[in-house]
Formats: C-alpha cells, structure tokens, sequence
C-alpha cells in the first residue's frame, strides 16, 4: 500500500474517532491482541486466562479504572464467536462489569473484523479512539490499517486460516511472528505519527514499544543510564548496577542472535533524533507474562503483569520495584514512565 493512500485512510479513521476526555483522577489501561480462542490447544490465551482474569478484577476493576481493548481480541480467523464466547464466558463478565459503568473501549483489530457483521454483539465496536488529556491527545488504533492485506484481503485470509490450516494443526503465521513484516509496521506507523505530530498507540505487532523505542533500542539506553550511575554508587549500589549491566548485555546478545539481519537491529527513526510518537501495549499471549499501557492525566506508562516465579529474567534481577496483587501470586511491574508534557515537548519541538 503506497504511503500517501494509507495515511489519507487513516488520518480519515482518526479525524473521525470517538472522543473519551480523561478527567483528573480518571485512569485507563490499554489491553490488546488477546486472541481468544474455542479453549483448545490452538487458543493462545489459555496460558493468561488466571494471569488476565486476576489482574483485571482484583486491580483495574476493582479500582475503578477505564478498559480499553485495542484490537484482536476474539480470535475469529481460526474460530467461531459462540464457540469463543461459550469457552470465555467469566472474561466477559468483566467486560460487562465495566461496560455498565461507561468504562468499556472496543477497537476493531484484523483478527476481529468479522464482529461488523454480528448484529447481537453487545460492544459498541470502534476503529479508533482518541483519548484527550490536558498536554495532548493519544490516538489509539490496532494498527493493521498499515498493511494492504489486512485493510483490502482480510476476508480472503480469514477463510484461508479458518477452513485450511487451522483443521491441519498449522499456526498462523502473523505480523507478530515475522520480525521483517513487524518492523515495516512500526517503522511506518512511527513515520506517519511523526510526519503529523500525533501520539500513536497501538496492538498488533504484539511487542511492547515506550516512546517509539524497542526492546533492542530501551536496554541500550537503559545501559547508558546504568553506566552513569556507576560512579557515584557505593558498596552493594555499585555491585548490583555491575550484576544489572551484565545481565543487560546478555539480553542484548539474545536479542541479536534472534534478529541476525542488521536492519532489524535499528531503532525505528534511524538516525534522527528520537520523538516519542509510537507506543504499543504488547499483548496478553506472552509465555512469560501480560504487558499493557496505562494512562491517566499526567502520566503514560509501561506495565508488566507477571506469576511469581514466572517473570523475564531481566525484571527479577533488574532494580524494577514489584507490586503484589494481595492473595494472589500476581505481580505488576512498571517498566516505564514518563509525562506526557514531556512527551508533546519533544514532539512539538523534533517532530
């Protein structure tokens, strides 16, 4: 899809999106690619189902925050809705428990499409959602709208994964998966956002992005920002920044054994200065954990929900404080933070 044909469509979508002003006091977490599935084998939200369902009654729920779903929630390219709904039917629970409260989002994702014709679905189904704050707004979108497949061929992938390879056993291979196809996601998506000094947030890719930085780009400052405190530390301070930096740079090895392409290793704007226009929530089908964004007035920030004895090596080694859940094994870290007046600084001023 050429570049000026996507960005007409979607500054279209988000000229149009539905409007949700955060009051002082109001928070909001982003949650997206869930994929739930008919609760076989092949439904890759099973790992998460006790990991979501805690967290999101025992914390968001139960203090009151707003809920919005960004994309690919229900797995409709590999199963049918009633058999989703049947199987996941306390998950949708909680998101009536916040739907009768005016607390509830719904944003339409590829692998969820299919929900537009579905008369009886009781969400109001959104394309995007742009959330106000008093330093800027934030435009929230799957992301898919990018990629010509999905906004021109869906149907056709739909049909291809539901009736062939899911009976074969064969997974689908998606943007997620593809490193190649992940990167072209973002690095267009960063360059949309930049070119029209917006805020975007997004699912999609399923890999977790803090001020259009990746995992690759954020260590490596994180890093810098260890190496700077160095000096000034004492004692143990100092020897745990030391056992920090290292594991740090084991993470950096795994990661370039995984990317081996040099392409894949660059941070999304290149060369350029940094402008912290591209943020993505992850998803909750991780092996180690559920990763989401929360928002209220003042602040944005990365959150790692985790079991105990079942998070990322870098999280329970790193010097990351850890919140339990009460009565539960579960545990929320933040794994970054920042203001958004920071954020529309750097934008107004770089972008």
């Amino acid at each position: 899809m050429k570049a000026l044909s996507f960005e007409r469509a979607l500054l279209s979508q988000l000229d149009g999106a539905q409007r949700l002003v955060l009051s002082p006091g109001q928070k909001l977490i982003v949650l997206s690619d869930l994929h739930m599935g008919n609760g076989g084998s092949r439904d890759d939200l099973i790992r998460n189902e006790s990991l979501l369902l805690d967290m999101l009654e025992g914390y968001y729920l139960r203090d009151g925050w707003i809920l919005v779903l960004n994309g690919d929630v229900e797995e409709l390219q590999r199963f049918k809705l009633p058999d989703i709904r049947k199987r996941w039917e306390r998950l949708y629970s909680i998101f009536d428990r916040f739907a009768e409260r005016g607390a509830f989002y719904k944003i339409i994702g590829n692998h969820d499409e299919e929900l537009r014709d579905e008369r009886e679905y009781p969400y109001p189904l959104l394309d995007a959602l742009r959330v106000e704050t008093p330093s800027l707004p934030l435009f929230v979108y799957h992301g898919h709208q990018v990629s010509q497949l999905f906004v021109k061929y869906n149907r056709f992938v739909r049909v291809f994964l539901r009736y062939f390879l899911t009976p074969l056993g064969i997974r689908n291979k998606s943007v997620s998966k593809d490193r190649r196809k992940r990167f072209f996601v973002e690095r267009r998506i960063y360059e949309f956002s930049r070119r029209n000094g917006l805020v975007s947030v997004l699912g999609h890719t399923h890999r977790p992005l803090f001020e259009s930085l990746s995992n690759f780009d954020f260590i490596k400052f994180e890093m810098e920002r260890l190496c700077r405190q160095y000096p000034l530390a004492e004692g143990s301070e100092k020897t745990a920044i030391a056992a920090d930096v290292l594991l740090l740079r084991k993470e950096l090895k795994k990661i370039k054994r995984k990317d081996r392409r040099k392409s894949l290793l660059n941070s999304l704007y290149g060369d350029e200065l940094l402008v912290p226009c591209v943020f993505n929530s992850g998803c909750a089908i991780s092996k180690k954990g559920i990763t989401t964004l929360e928002i209220d007035t003042e602040r944005i920030s990365l959150i790692y929900w985790f079991t105990s004895g079942q998070e990322k090596k870098y999280v329970r080694r790193g010097s990351y404080s850890v919140e339990s859940l009460e009565g539960t094994a579960r545990r929320r870290v933040v794994l970054n933070s920042d203001r958004l007046d920071y954020i529309r600084a750097r934008i107004e001023l770089l972008a």
